[in-house]
């Protein structure tokens, strides 16, 4: 059976009941992307939920609204919820859309990584380095074929990450302050990496022929270190001994000139990707990143009614 898995940073879906209007010309837009990937399964990040008058949490009103009259209307709906809470977070919430059923699903947030405890370089008490968000993790069974794993992953962005004391007026107090605070983001984004590498290798584990695809904005390239730690390619480890629980990067599929998901001032950049294990890599036939038209993130003035990411669409055999 054909398998067409897509992921797409939907860039703060939302919509306000004082502005309707702007939430039906970011769906005009994003509906016909959707119509285009036409996947069976899709990991979205940057999905924001939405309050509801009397309501005990929120609900993704956004989300449900786009998926009417799109090629995922109908389809079965997991996602991540606030980390120590019952319901979803108010921004970034990861969302998986499955034409067929999802039997299984949970987030993993700390459960096999700790939160390291940093103790500040300029004073004061140790502190936590938690995870911005969750991993998500589904299972969809398609209809006489082995399971799917998918992993939904939105990593943390390398921008310096909250310090007690670092900023004054709004203003980093030192270039010493800002360091130590980058260094920290890249701390978080390369342990939630180990993480969702760890739960990978529990699956193969329980199946060694699992097929599981990582999908999601890792926020890093190819060759930086959160992606390498997931992928586990043999080159990096120096060794074919765990070539079974490689995952490879899919985008070296699609054409070399289309090989981007976000433009940053001018630079084409890779940010978005999905990784498969060799039972799923070997049925990939071809990879599509949906790119034409994409505004530059560093040069876009105003709201952007589609997004800054392209999505990346995989079609499996």
């Amino acid at each position: 059976m054909p398998l067409r898995l897509a992921t797409f940073n939907l860039e703060s879906l939302d919509c306000a009941p004082s502005d309707p209007s702007w939430f039906e010309a970011r769906a005009a837009v994003l509906r016909p992307v959707l119509g285009a990937l036409d996947a069976d399964a899709l990991c979205l990040q940057e999905v924001n939920a939405q309050h509801r008058a009397g309501a005990p949490q929120r609900s993704f009103l956004a989300l449900r609204k786009l998926m009417e009259g799109s090629a995922c209307a109908g389809f079965h709906l997991v996602h991540s919820t606030r980390p120590g809470g019952a319901g979803p977070a108010d921004v970034h919430n990861l969302a998986i859309l499955s034409r067929w059923p999802i039997t299984a699903h949970g987030q993993i947030h700390h459960d096999l990584v700790p939160p390291i405890k940093w103790r500040p370089l300029h004073g004061g008490e140790p502190l936590p380095l938690a995870f911005d968000r969750p991993l998500l993790h589904a299972r969809i069974d398609p209809p006489g074929e082995p399971p799917l794993h998918l992993i939904n992953a939105h990593l943390r962005a390398p921008r310096a990450a909250f310090l007690p004391g670092g900023r004054q007026d709004g203003r980093w107090r030192s270039l010493s302050h800002w360091a130590e605070a980058y260094y920290l983001a890249g701390l978080k984004r390369q342990g939630q990496a180990l993480e969702a590498r760890l739960f990978v290798e529990r699956l193969f584990d329980a199946e060694p022929q699992a097929r599981i695809a990582v999908c999601g904005d890792l926020n890093a390239e190819a060759h930086e270190a959160p992606t390498r730690i997931l992928q586990a390619l043999p080159e990096d480890m120096e060794t074919d001994a765990f070539a079974t629980r490689a995952l490879t990067p899919l985008e070296r599929r699609a054409p070399p000139e289309a090989r981007y998901t976000v433009l940053h001032d001018g630079r084409p950049v890779l940010l978005d990707h999905i990784l498969a294990s060799p039972a799923l890599a070997a049925a990939c036939k071809e990879v599509r990143i949906l790119n034409m038209g994409l505004a530059d993130e560093a040069r876009v003035s105003g709201p952007v009614k589609g997004s800054l990411h392209a999505p990346m669409l995989a079609i499996f055999d």
